[in-house]
């Protein structure tokens, strides 16, 4: 399974953007003036989840016992969706830095209830596509990503800043799928808790900074990383835009975060925009 090319498209062209301001201006590292400085934002990220599966699924009704598959499924789920299921949520990164080094972590906790969810696609043996008259999913979801890395702050500008970065993502996932299909001859198929679940540990390199706009408040940060490790590879990406206060500042951002598994041989990717409020001192 693969993520959309879409998103591939978003993400690479947003990490060439980067990389090709980065390379426009002359490498000055931050001076170091020996002092600490904290930076500490909680935000809101209420993402849509596309996810992507294989499953098998078991005759409930005619045809008890019979099993097909593997399916491939194709399932969306809409903000909207999953904050009318929201159980519980807690989001904040924060950032330790001194002179040009820098130690930045990010943790993400999410849980949503059982969700209607919307099947886009489901591919397989043919007989059973053939006689499918209605596909229904419902979602139980409840996630941590934490984010730890150290970084190097590579460029200095009046007009740009920009991280170098490594270090670790871990995500635990608790998911269950329940899929059901009606065929025109009365059999429905079902498989009761599909298990999604995932608990892995990733490697991961990137880049972090901000695009200023001298003699304003207003600036625009940028992320974006790619792992591998427990998944197959994993992939971050972030853009937003944000003004500065006395206090602090607010920061509008559109991020997205994807995953690929071997288990299920499932793709799952989270996208949509956040708002955070960030204090420094």
């Amino acid at each position: 399974m693969f993520m959309s090319h879409s998103h591939i498209r978003h993400a690479v062209a947003l990490t060439a953007i980067i990389l090709m301001t980065a390379a426009a201006g002359a490498s000055t590292a931050a001076a170091d003036d020996g002092r600490w400085r904290f930076h500490a934002e909680p935000y809101l990220w209420l993402p849509a989840v596309d996810s992507s599966s294989d499953v098998t699924l078991s005759g409930l009704s005619a045809g008890e016992g019979t099993t097909i598959g593997p399916l491939s499924l194709d399932a969306e789920a809409t903000a909207d969706d999953l904050l009318s299921n929201l159980d519980m949520a807690f989001m904040g990164m924060a950032e330790a830095r001194k002179g040009p080094w820098s130690i930045y972590t990010d943790l993400l906790y999410t849980s949503f209830g059982n969700k209607d969810t919307k099947v886009r696609n489901v591919s397989g043996p043919a007989d059973v596509l053939r006689t499918e008259i209605a596909s229904k999913a419902r979602t139980d979801l409840s996630a941590t990503v934490w984010s730890l890395a150290g970084g190097y702050r590579a460029i200095e500008r009046n007009t740009f800043e920009l991280d170098l970065m490594g270090g670790f993502r871990y995500l635990t996932m608790d998911s269950d799928l329940e899929l059901t299909r009606q065929g025109a001859d009365g059999r429905l198929f079902r498989q009761r808790k599909v298990s999604l679940d995932q608990d892995v540990w990733d490697g991961i390199v990137g880049l972090r900074g901000r695009i200023l706009f001298p003699g304003t408040d207003w600036f625009a940060p940028y992320y974006a990383d790619v792992g591998t490790g427990g998944s197959n590879w994993t992939w971050q990406a972030m853009l937003g835009v944000g003004y500065r206060f006395d206090w602090g500042e607010v920061t509008l951002a559109y991020r997205a975060l994807g995953y690929d598994f071997d288990k299920n041989d499932t793709d799952l990717t989270l996208y949509g925009p956040g708002l955070g409020v960030g204090f420094r001192w």
